[in-house]
């Protein structure tokens, strides 16, 4: 889940080396002031900072907050559990998750193949 499928909204990440708060703000619809609260409250995310306390964000910052953004404003988590879905606690209930929605769509297609016959 590198880039959640509605962030294909989103303008295409440039080829760029580094990318100031302003242009991160644009290429994931977040207003600054937010993206510095996330620095405070995600570990993962951890601008470079230079003169000024300037920060300047690597690709891998900004798909790491595409995916903060889709975590928090599309699939509904707290700022507590999309942390701890980022950091692989949730991997094993995430698992289980998948198990039970792998077997409501057999179910499902089961029952969609006796209709058709």
């Amino acid at each position: 889940m590198l880039e959640p499928s509605h962030n294909n909204e989103l303008p295409v990440i440039p080829a760029k080396r580094y990318f100031t708060i302003g242009e991160v703000s644009e290429l994931c619809a977040v207003k600054p002031h937010v993206l510095r609260y996330w620095e405070q409250e995600f570990p993962q995310l951890e601008p470079v900072k230079r003169r000024g306390n300037r920060r300047y964000y690597q690709r891998e910052d900004v798909i790491l907050i595409r995916q903060i953004r889709g975590l928090l404003y599309e699939d509904g988590y707290t700022i507590g559990g999309a942390r701890s879905h980022l950091s692989g606690d949730n991997a094993q209930q995430d698992s289980t998750q998948t198990k039970i929605e792998i077997q409501q769509i057999r179910a499902e297609l089961l029952e969609i193949l006796e209709i058709l016959k």
